[in-house]
């Protein structure tokens, strides 16, 4: 079965309330399995439009990475981030 992805781009306008939301996020993501690949770092932009912060989040399958974004804690976690980033987050199917 092909894992599947959370892929988020975001731009944090509130660094304070953002920390927030990422402790909230990441005990979201451990209660649903998930790993993180990818949290921040060092970016290039090659093409395109781009975002300072970028997330890649590995789970099971594609319905997991779904499930996790739609749980309650997640959802929970999401409130935080409210008014402190703009973010375009899709969950992605692996390949075999």
């Amino acid at each position: 079965m092909a894992k599947g992805y959370v892929v988020a781009r975001i731009t944090v306008t509130d660094p304070i309330a953002y920390a927030e939301y990422s402790k909230a996020s990441a005990e979201a993501l451990k209660a649903h399995g998930g790993r993180a690949l990818v949290k921040g770092g060092r970016m290039a932009q090659l093409e395109g439009d781009s975002r300072a912060r970028n997330v890649v989040l590995e789970f099971e399958s594609f319905e997991a990475a779904q499930n996790y974004y739609n749980s309650i804690e997640y959802q929970a976690a999401k409130a935080k981030r409210k008014g402190a980033a703009v973010a375009d987050i899709v969950a992605i199917e692996g390949a075999d």
